[in-house]
């Protein structure tokens, strides 16, 4: 099932109310998982360093219609994560494991990021955002060249404080996620100056570029092709960034095969932890992928999984957006 026709038939699920965690809800308990955690798959011995053995993935909530865009603020030692449909951002706090409603409406928002300050970046439907430390919102891009942004999805700032996102336009295609609005601009990604408002095109050629991330030295940048077409590799691109600021030399890093990726983060020692979904129960969950391009291991979910990111006070601790629920696993690896 790819992304469609899953957002088709998402529409016709129930209703599920209030919040709550896994841990009072029974039908979602896993029960007593036996170590080491047979959803954790080693393909490769570069990945099985990389493993707890005595760790198992927990799902921490469940209740979203499509989980998205997580965001750790370590200095709250809270989390916070898109529900697309649902309109909100919601936040899970490591002490208490509860969760409660951060932000609604949210316009229909996805990916999220923090800068160089520690503010939240946010792609909305038509606009990126920034949250200051006193709670108000601004715009930094709406428009470019006098036209409105189709719907930004996913985010990464580069230390010099130039915020990369990425526009494939889902917010308008569906009224699921958003609002049904022709599209003005290409998609693409773009480049953006949040101290001046001017942004550059870093790329146009990818039809839907969607999950983006940089290489720990900030030599290289992802970027995930969510394009549906029949017959159509799922491909995870790499492209070489020049002098911080413009990108060369596109080249295939990763085809997914039989599903797909959507939100992608990089390891400290350069693993690529891709997020996975639509290949069914064997596939779906995050494939972990070496620097030279062959995958190492997998960490299987019984859901599609969106998006991903570290936390937890060590930045040790793999938090996993997968369509209605967040998962954690910690793990021998520090995000980047």
């Amino acid at each position: 099932m790819n992304r469609r026709d899953f957002l088709k038939s998402s529409i016709t699920a129930a209703t599920v109310t209030g919040l709550r965690s896994a841990r009072g809800s029974e039908p979602q308990e896993r029960g007593i998982v036996r170590y080491p955690d047979p959803w954790i798959e080693v393909l490769d011995p570069r990945f099985e360093r990389l493993t707890v053995f005595n760790a198992a993935v927990e799902r921490l909530y469940t209740g979203a219609r499509w989980a998205e865009g997580p965001v750790w603020f370590g200095d709250g030692r809270f989390l916070l994560w898109s529900d697309i449909p649902n309109n909100r951002i919601l936040r899970w706090t490591e002490e208490s494991g509860q969760v409660s409603v951060f932000r609604h409406p949210s316009n229909n928002c996805n990916g999220n990021t923090r800068d160089t300050q520690g503010r939240l970046i946010t792609c909305e439907r038509r606009q990126v955002t920034r949250t200051e430390l006193d709670g108000t919102v601004t715009v930094l891009m709406d428009r470019f060249q006098g036209k409105r942004l189709n719907s930004p999805n996913d985010v990464v700032v580069h230390p010099d404080g130039h915020i990369w996102f990425t526009d494939p336009g889902y917010g308008i295609m569906y009224w699921y996620e958003g609002e049904r609005e022709p599209f003005e601009l290409p998609t693409r990604t773009y480049r953006l100056n949040p101290a001046t408002g001017q942004a550059t095109v870093a790329n146009e050629d990818i039809e839907k570029p969607n999950g983006i991330c940089f290489s720990p030295d900030f030599k290289k940048l992802y970027i995930v092709d969510t394009e549906e077409k029949p017959g159509q590799p799922h491909n995870i691109y790499v492209f070489d960034v020049v002098d911080g600021a413009r990108l060369a030399h596109r080249r295939v890093f990763y085809d997914m095969g039989a599903g797909g990726s959507d939100g992608v983060r990089c390891s400290r020692e350069g693993n690529l932890w891709a997020s996975a979904g639509w290949g069914g129960e064997k596939y779906d969950g995050v494939h972990v992928i070496a620097p030279d391009g062959k995958l190492i291991g997998k960490i299987h979910l019984p859901e599609a999984c969106a998006n991903l990111c570290f936390g937890g006070t060590k930045r040790n601790r793999l938090f996993m957006t997968a369509s209605q629920s967040l998962y954690a696993v910690y793990v021998e690896a520090q995000g980047a």
